[in-house]
């Protein structure tokens, strides 16, 4: 079996247009050339990939299962080239980490300013999923650096510190539970909360917790960010729960009470992780390193 780029273009292009003739103008090949090359593909494996009628042309199984093959592989093949484009601007690098949703907002975004203005020649593609999905992602090297809560399994990763990351209840002034100096999780779930977008990990990692408990969140409304959920908790809209770092950080008057969760899972930390800190790209491990030692 022989195929090269030029054949799946044209397979993709005459699926598209519906018959080898538009097929082949699309793909700037003459007809009896996009014919030779379709038969070509079908006898290089002995079965067909389309069906002909008079209505034009549609894929049979075979067909089917190559087109999607042919997609990914040219989406590779797309990104390749863009990777190796920005190489041709003089970047020597491009890193892929993932975060969850403190270190993203928190602990992350001078940090990476930092680090992009000192390296120009490097450039870092960050993303935010729950810890559970980086470590996934890592284990199928789709990243090269994680930050994630030590929430997770991380057998066959390696970690190192990163952050002391508890997270606390916030509540308004005159809730029934602001008088509690400490409360579990689960006693608060019969009152309204204030939380993020449904997309971000630490809502999805909340709602986890919640169900882990037999019960489920009441959401009522959410924010954008840690500072919209003080905001709207200050206002009375419900519970928050957020990061020791966001009200660390907090400058305005504190209109809400900041108490503690006794659950372990809320006394966290956040960890660097890769699958091998010693087998990372240089340009990775250079991020590593600035990560480990701010």
């Amino acid at each position: 079996m022989h195929f090269d780029l030029v054949d799946l273009r044209l397979y993709l292009n005459v699926l598209q247009a519906g018959n080898i003739t538009a097929g082949a103008s699309l793909s700037h090949l003459s007809l009896a050339a996009a014919s030779a090359r379709i038969r070509a593909m079908e006898s290089s494996l002995g079965v067909d990939f389309l069906q002909r009628s008079r209505r034009g042309i549609s894929p049979t199984p075979a067909g089917q299962a190559l087109a999607q093959h042919a997609r990914l592989l040219l989406q590779q093949v797309e990104r390749m080239n863009h990777d190796l484009g920005e190489y041709a601007l003089g970047f020597k690098g491009r890193i892929r980490l993932l975060c969850n949703t403190t270190a993203h907002t928190e602990y992350l975004p001078e940090l990476l300013a930092d680090f992009v203005r000192q390296h120009p020649n490097i450039s870092v593609d960050q993303q935010e999923l729950t810890s559970l999905r980086i470590t996934h992602a890592l284990r199928q090297d789709a990243a090269d650096i994680g930050v994630i809560s030590n929430a997770v399994d991380t057998r066959n990763l390696q970690t190192r510190p990163f952050r002391d990351d508890p997270l606390v209840l916030v509540i308004p002034l005159d809730h029934p539970l602001a008088d509690y100096p400490v409360l579990s999780f689960s006693a608060t779930l019969s009152h309204d909360y204030v939380g993020l977008s449904a997309n971000s990990a630490l809502a999805v990692y909340l709602e986890e917790q919640a169900l882990h408990s037999g019960l489920r969140m009441h959401v009522r409304i959410r924010a954008e960010g840690f500072d919209g959920v003080l905001r709207m908790v200050a206002r009375g809209a419900g519970l928050g729960i957020v990061p020791q770092a966001t009200i660390t950080r907090w400058q305005a008057p504190r209109t809400f009470k900041v108490v503690n969760l006794s659950e372990p899972w809320a006394d966290r930390k956040l960890l660097l992780c890769a699958r091998s800190f010693e087998q990372l790209p240089a340009y990775a491990a250079a991020l590593l390193e600035a990560l480990s030692v701010s």
